[in-house]
């Protein structure tokens, strides 16, 4: 049995969250709103306060979605009751970020500035020029907006320089020596 499917999803105030006969879950918070079709074989049900995901039959790939889907939903929830959120670091001489509009500026020391589409849904804020915050609804958004932007300059390992999430240790590795 699924330790993390068994666990009940608790529903904060202000949080409406509707299951529909062919699966569709609809969530409905103070920052949003959030839809998502549940697998075939996977069922929810709403007690009270609480959600319960149940699933079908104890076949290998519906014990691995039953998990998954209660992770989901609980994502769903958190999300439109009190949002994610991740920064992001640059460090390196010269490199900075902007917003400008709908886009994300970064200078990152190439000939040529990198202009990101922020996605709609996501709200990046700049601090200081080197610290990105990344603030959104949807889990899955969130973190893959942030490893998009980490990935045009991902840290090196012989000064440090490059996007880094917040507080990730870089192992630094000796440059050469002369003998």
């Amino acid at each position: 049995m699924s330790r993390i499917g068994k666990k009940p999803i608790e529903l904060p105030e202000k949080v409406k969250l509707n299951i529909s006969g062919d699966g569709a879950v609809n969530v409905e918070g103070p920052r949003g709103k959030l839809a998502w079709t549940l697998p075939a074989q996977i069922k929810a049900r709403i007690d009270g306060k609480q959600v319960v995901v149940e699933r079908g039959s104890e076949a290998r790939n519906v014990r691995a979605l039953h998990g998954l889907s209660r992770a989901l939903i609980s994502n769903m929830v958190t999300g439109v009751s009190t949002g994610f959120v991740k920064d992001l670091e640059i460090q390196g001489v010269g490199f900075k970020a902007a917003v400008q509009g709908k886009t994300l500026n970064l200078s990152l020391g190439f000939s040529h500035p990198i202009l990101f589409p922020i996605p709609e849904g996501i709200k990046i804020t700049v601090a200081d020029n080197t610290k990105i915050k990344i603030e959104g609804i949807d889990k899955h958004l969130v973190g893959q907006v942030a490893a998009d932007i980490r990935a045009y300059y991902p840290p090196e390992p012989y000064k440090g320089k490059g996007v880094r999430y917040a507080g990730e240790q870089i192992i630094r590795k000796e440059g050469k020596t002369v003998q």
